[in-house]
């Protein structure tokens, strides 16, 4: 009797998991960064995309900080707490010489939504403050 279960619990895991059936995942979007022409931000945001905060953060000032609809908050806190958990799932359209970015965003904890991150360049020439904020557009 028990010769037949294992056989079919490997056949229920095989359909629940859409391997067999009629189970649909959503598509992943390949991300279209060929729309931010600056190097710097281009590179911080795939950094941020996958998940390399000792990258994205070698691309901002030791004293970076952080507009969050207008509010401060802590960058470092930010960088360290988000990255891995919220990404760009499109870049939909760029301004400001590809210094702001503008796109559909998802968070783990808060859904999906548009946002913007709006980068400005401090005097050592990497990013002194990031301003981030929901977008409409």
């Amino acid at each position: 009797m028990y010769r037949f279960l294992l056989p079919i619990l490997f056949i229920i895991n095989l359909s629940a998991c859409g391997q067999m059936g009629n189970h649909n995942h959503k598509p992943t979007t390949i991300m279209e960064y060929g729309k931010i022409s600056n190097e710097n931000v281009r590179a911080s945001i795939e950094a941020w995309q996958k998940d390399d905060s000792k990258e994205w953060l070698s691309y901002f000032s030791k004293n970076a900080t952080l507009l969050d609809d207008g509010h401060p908050r802590d960058f470092m806190k930010f960088s360290t707490e988000a990255i891995g958990k919220e990404r760009f799932t499109s870049v939909d359209k760029v301004e400001n010489s590809s210094m702001d970015i503008y796109g559909k965003f998802h968070s783990d904890t808060w859904g999906d939504f548009k946002t913007y991150f709006k980068f400005r360049i401090g005097k050592d020439g990497k990013f002194d403050q990031l301003q981030i904020g929901q977008a409409n557009y």
